[in-house]
């Protein structure tokens, strides 16, 4: 048997929905030569660690057309509920079990299959921990947000029928570090400063010319930190773009 036939199964988990409050329907415009979409499925399915790509959308009429580009993209879909997307997670372990998952968001299109496999690796050289992130201690551009959570784990949050993780999915893991053993990764210089999410139309404005610039690929964390520190003139497209916050 191959050594990579025995590593535990990684699966990714997109998270994706059209009902997003700031920029309705924002998983589907045309980033380059896909839907946004499309660019994190590709960047997951391109991490050599990641067995499978799931997106989990809702079972809402308006997002069928999600589902129907997961499909296109050559993901597997899994839908449950909208407003509960813990349950979602739960679904596809049930169809798709696996030792972790990795948590992914649709509206970050530069996700970085490299910075993908950092998190997994980390996680494999400590099997043991429970949750492994970008963001515990934030100094990546928000947009690269990768978080693995050991599939255990996971049950134990649905066991709390309600709270913030049920939306949040891992506020309730690393927000008990008495609990749940939890490390991640930090670089440096720090770029927490820089945002290359989807949310708004000036987020919209830099995604599209970073694009422009970088070509229809899945960049990596430093080019693009690279490009943006070489172009005030695009940080400056969504600089004042506020984060919505999230509750714990």
């Amino acid at each position: 048997m191959s050594p990579m036939l025995d590593r535990p199964v990684v699966n990714a988990v997109i998270q994706a929905r059209a009902s997003s409050t700031r920029l309705p329907g924002k998983m589907l415009r045309p980033l380059g030569g896909r839907s946004v979409l499309g660019w994190a499925v590709r960047a997951a399915a391109a991490t050599p660690s990641v067995t499978r790509v799931v997106v989990a959308t809702s079972t809402e009429p308006a997002d069928d057309a999600v589902a129907e580009e997961t499909q296109r993209q050559g993901a597997s879909v899994v839908r449950g509920p909208l407003d509960d997307v813990l349950a979602r997670f739960l679904l596809v372990e049930e169809l798709y079990p696996a030792k972790a998952v990795v948590r992914l968001t649709a509206d970050c299109p530069l996700h970085d299959p490299e910075l993908i496999e950092s998190v997994i690796a980390l996680w494999r050289a400590r099997p043991t921990l429970d949750y492994v992130s970008t963001t515990l201690v934030r100094t990546l551009p928000r947009g690269f947000d990768v978080e693995l959570v050991r599939s255990g784990v996971l049950a134990e949050q649905a066991a709390e029928p309600a709270g913030p993780h049920r939306e949040h999915v891992t506020t309730g893991i690393y927000g008990q570090p008495d609990r749940y053993t939890c490390s991640g990764i930090v670089v440096a210089p720090a770029a927490d400063d820089l945002r290359v999410t989807l949310d708004t139309e000036e987020d919209w404005a830099l995604l599209t010319a970073v694009v422009a610039e970088l070509g229809d690929r899945p960049p990596r964390w430093q080019e693009v930190v690279a490009l943006l520190r070489s172009r005030p003139d695009l940080v400056k497209l969504n600089a004042e773009v506020e984060q919505k916050a999230v509750g714990r």
